[in-house]
């Protein structure tokens, strides 16, 4: 019989990856819901030869820094990390973390990064959510993954992190679940909203009665108003069958919010990209515009451009801009807001981005301004290229503090060096944390 081993740990601060980081016997612990400040009794999980990681019993002595959850599921939910701690030491700790990752892997000098912008509301700041959706005894239960586990935790009266009319649409889901015909068909519906208000859901669908369910759903939809579009994702994930209303969503980025420019909107088709956080991604592209220094002479590129989140509302202040983008319908959605914008100077491509920087390279093409958004995997194969380009002045918007260090790290090995580093709370009450960095060759 194997014996569990107990142990204490202090706290000394928060990790990338959201655990609480001390020292046991030597050796670095990790424990996930803890403060910096906690005095921990841990059940050992996990024992390697230079690290523990844990899982809270109980505190011996709680920190300063911790706050009542506002989730009754806090913990058990998957979803946020850092509820139980107060906003302003999430702030502080996610500053800690940014620039200890920039240094350990891409050596960038904390004189280089800024303190971090918080976000304007610490809850209810989501515009995109994914439910799950599990059969428990007999009932189809309506979620979120329990933390490291495909178990359902059904969202309470309201999910702190999403906005009230995402909330008003999962208490509509909740009543249409009650006469689902076809519950064990249904593991997901994505649920995606615009700065309108306007809300576009997609229901997952393994069964193979889509004309029956379809009418279910639309005739669902007209007692409950749950969603103004609806679609239908098969066995075929590429494929989204409409059943009733708008096909896209929208935000703005507003008047003057760039010095001198218009209103633009921008949309995003069903299924696309936008960031989960409107009012923080407005933060992204005024950083971008300002960091860029455009005249209106320079020649720009744009890597993953998606649906021209960054491209159209700095258009008006470059010569021509040039966005590539492997995910073809955020192209339509991206030359479409090129019409509706006005916008004449913007050429978009579907292609990756790898294969187009290495095609431009070997061709000799130059830009002034090179413009990057990858996904949170990063831009490997991308950077260790874009310096063939000759910009002088390489914008890297990052989901991913790991990633982004490593790639700083091949840019300065091509003679670019970081300038300065903007972390952005796009996402509060967990530990992911966004940024803009700004390099310009040696």
């Amino acid at each position: 019989m194997t014996c569990v081993r107990e142990a204490v740990v202090t706290i000394d601060k928060l990790v990338n990856g959201g655990a609480g980081f001390g020292r046991v016997d030597g050796k670095a612990c990790f424990v996930h819901f803890t403060a910096p400040g906690d005095v921990a009794r841990f059940r050992v999980t996990a024992e390697k030869r230079s690290y523990v990681e844990g899982e809270l019993i109980e505190l011996l002595e709680a920190s300063r820094l911790r706050v009542t959850p506002v989730c009754p599921v806090f913990g058990i939910c998957g979803g946020c990390n850092w509820q139980h701690i107060a906003y302003s030491a999430q702030i502080e700790q996610k500053e800690e973390i940014f620039a200890d990752l920039l240094w350990r892997s891409g050596r960038v000098e904390r004189k280089h990064i800024l303190p971090l912008i918080p976000a304007q509301g610490p809850y209810g700041y989501r515009s995109r959510i994914q439910l799950k959706i599990r059969i428990k005894d007999g009932r189809p239960h309506l979620g979120f993954f329990r933390t490291k586990s495909h178990d359902v935790v059904a969202v309470p009266d309201a999910c702190a992190i999403a906005p009230d009319d995402i909330n008003r649409i999962i208490g509509k889901l909740r009543q249409l679940l009650q006469h689902l015909p076809e519950p064990h068909a249904v593991p997901q519906i994505d649920v995606s909203r615009g700065d309108d208000g306007s809300a576009i859901i997609i229901v997952h669908y393994t069964g193979a009665g889509y004309a029956g369910f379809s009418e279910f759903l639309r005739k669902e939809n007209e007692t409950l108003n749950f969603a103004d579009g609806i679609f239908i994702r098969g066995k075929n994930r590429s494929i989204l069958d409409k059943v009733f209303g708008i096909e896209e969503l929208s935000y703005r980025v507003p008047e003057d919010f760039i010095p001198g420019s218009s209103l633009k909107r921008l949309s995003f088709s069903k299924g696309g990209f936008s960031q989960v956080n409107y009012l923080q991604n407005l933060q992204l592209v005024r950083l971008v515009w300002n960091w860029a220094e455009l005249t209106g002479r320079e020649k720009v590129l744009d890597l993953y451009c998606g649906n021209g989140n960054f491209t159209i509302p700095l258009a008006g202040f470059a010569d021509c801009m040039v966005g590539f983008e492997e995910y073809g319908p955020s192209i339509t959605d991206a030359r479409r807001n090129c019409e509706v914008n006005n916008i004449s100077n913007v050429d978009f491509h579907c292609s990756d981005a790898a294969l187009e920087v290495k095609k431009m390279a070997s061709a000799g093409a130059r830009f002034d301004v090179i413009l990057l958004d990858p996904p949170r995997s990063g831009a490997a194969d991308v950077v260790s290229r874009i310096h063939e380009l000759k910009p002088r002045a390489i914008l890297y918007v990052s989901c991913d503090p790991a990633t982004l260090a490593r790639d700083v790290g091949i840019l300065k090995k091509n003679n670019y060096e970081v300038v300065r580093c903007q972390p952005v709370d796009m996402f509060p009450q967990t530990y992911h944390t966004e940024s803009v960095t700004l390099l310009k060759p040696v």
